[in-house]
């Protein structure tokens, strides 16, 4: 098991396996969060947060929320909107150094 959280701890995630690879996107909002994502189905990451303990801005058409923690600012995770959709992204950033290290980096761009 993958223990992440933002800076604060208000949000915790448990993540049944460390990310193989992790997705740097160029996408214009993932860039200026500097974030890289691990994906997940939903039933393998277990968030702990008090509720509304995130801030949600929905993009890419309203089809995606992305989570961001009130205190501390750290964006979280994203997840879509439609709950049938079975894929969540954990902003890897949050995990220890040690598993980040171990992923590979997968460049997504415009064109993929």
């Amino acid at each position: 098991m993958i223990e992440a959280s933002c800076h604060c701890g208000a949000v915790r995630m448990e993540i049944d396996t460390p990310p193989d690879e992790v997705t740097r996107c160029d996408c214009t909002i993932c860039r200026k969060l500097g974030v890289l994502w691990a994906y997940y189905s939903p039933q393998q990451v277990r968030l702990t947060a008090a509720r509304n303990a995130t801030l949600v801005y929905l993009w890419n058409r309203m089809a995606l929320e992305f989570h961001t923690c009130r205190t501390c600012g750290c964006t979280t995770h994203w997840a879509h909107v439609d709950r049938n959709y079975h894929r969540i992204a954990v902003n890897a950033r949050l995990m220890e150094p040690a598993v980040l290290a171990a992923a590979r980096v997968h460049e997504l761009t415009d064109t993929d």
